[in-house]
């Protein structure tokens, strides 16, 4: 079984560790994650992984290097472990905004480097994660796809789609989860107590999502079947479109692109 070190064990890269441990793809004690201040990590040592404070020492002995830290905070990572990295190993980016090129910049052209854009949902096994690269083996692809595919859901795309990725599905998570606020705050409004109004949405917006993932249909052919003349639900519909739900969305998912190309950089 292959050894993965974890770089910067915040919450993506426990629910990843967690996601490896439960899906039997690793053991506990194939994992190492490290962290500045160890004593974060007492929980996961004693379930058995290995943690340290020693980002070199981690990946000497590691075939993946998953890189789970800030944009901000990786190139003074990189720095520290550069002369401890070895051509045989993988080396896997979840960074926001930095490219397989940033991270060959500083470790040098010679390594097999994948970025992944997971989200959130990776701590329930419901991830949706995007993973790229510029010309690492397939191999090494399809081995970071088997990682992934452990916490959730995996396509692998073009490079000069990861940014838009992380708007979508990263940054997007969020967006999703203030649409069943705002549903639940709207069944309020109507007469609900605010926790049957959010249970209800939330179970709403999971059917909605399953139909799709189910029957494969378009969003319009559900909608559809829902909408009939001179009926309430076109009424719904029409009064948030005049308000710009669809526009606020499409406009709140390019910033977010935008802005997740330049993190590295700022």
């Amino acid at each position: 079984m292959s050894k993965i070190t974890i770089i910067g064990s915040g919450n993506i890269g426990l629910s990843l560790a967690k996601g490896l441990v439960k899906s039997a793809l690793f053991t506990a004690d194939k994992i190492t994650l490290t962290r500045r201040n160890i004593q974060a990590l007492q929980e996961e040592a004693e379930a058995g992984f290995n943690v340290s404070d020693n980002n070199p020492l981690a990946v000497r002995t590691a075939d993946i290097i998953v890189l789970a830290i800030l944009p901000q905070q990786l190139r003074k990572i990189m720095e520290e472990i550069k002369e401890d990295v070895r051509p045989d190993q993988v080396i896997v980016s979840v960074v926001s905004g930095v490219s397989c090129a940033d991270v060959k910049a500083v470790l040098g052209d010679h390594l097999q480097v994948v970025r992944a854009m997971p989200n959130t949902a990776i701590a329930i096994g419901q991830s949706m994660t995007c993973i790229a690269t510029d010309d690492a083996q397939v191999e090494a692809v399809a081995q970071v796809e088997r990682l992934f595919e452990a916490v959730g859901a995996v396509v692998v795309i073009q490079e000069d789609l990861m940014t838009s990725a992380t708007a979508l599905c990263a940054c997007g998570i969020a967006f999703f989860l203030r649409a069943i606020r705002a549903a639940s705050q709207g069944g309020v409004e109507i007469g609900f107590h605010a926790h049957d109004a959010l249970k209800m949405a939330v179970q709403t917006a999971k059917g909605a999502a399953d139909l799709l993932l189910q029957t494969q249909n378009h969003p319009e052919g559900e909608i559809d079947k829902v909408t009939s003349p001179k009926g309430c639900t076109i009424a719904g519909l029409n009064e948030m479109e005049h308000n710009g739900f669809s526009s606020a969305f499409i406009k709140g998912i390019k910033l977010s692109a935008k802005k997740a190309g330049g993190l590295y950089n700022d």
